[in-house]
């Protein structure tokens, strides 16, 4: 599907492969992006498909800001937390970019988790001060353990 977005007056096509998928994957201009929403999940029609031209109205949730490169390396979503960072998805950490008392902000990259032999770089979702680091590198991580926890 094919829609059209403005973004401080500046329109960008976008093609997306399938709206209800998570992560959606849109892309610009030729670079792929993952979009991950914060949403509760929403009952869809399968077996329907919209005609050429007919708008879809979106899932009832509120995107990210900010949606990074998926290629390389996909952007797994920073957790939605104020005291902690999660593991978006089960993996294996591959590297801690900081350190205790380190001072970060929104969008920093943390630590690498990889599953299913993907890169995937966690991000620091809010600005402030790292307090522990509750992983290691080659932990495998289930899905929403703690990596991070700031200070503040």
């Amino acid at each position: 599907m094919k829609v059209t977005v403005t973004i401080d007056d500046e329109q960008f096509e976008v093609q997306i492969a399938d709206l209800y998928a998570r992560p959606i994957v849109a892309e610009v201009d030729g670079q792929r992006y993952e979009v991950w929403l914060n949403e509760t999940p929403v009952a869809r029609p399968v077996s329907s498909t919209p005609a050429a031209g007919t708008a879809i109205p979106a899932p009832s949730a509120t995107a990210r800001p900010a949606a990074a490169p998926a290629a390389p390396a996909a952007d797994a979503p920073p957790a939605a937390s104020s005291s902690r960072i999660l593991a978006p998805i089960p993996g294996v950490i591959v590297a801690i970019s900081v350190q205790p008392g380190d001072t970060v902000e929104p969008g920093q990259q943390v630590c690498i988790l990889e599953a299913m032999k993907m890169k995937n770089i966690i991000r620091a979702p809010r600005s402030g001060t790292i307090g522990a680091i509750r992983v290691s590198p080659g932990q495998h991580v289930r899905h929403h353990d703690v990596l991070i926890e700031y200070a503040d």
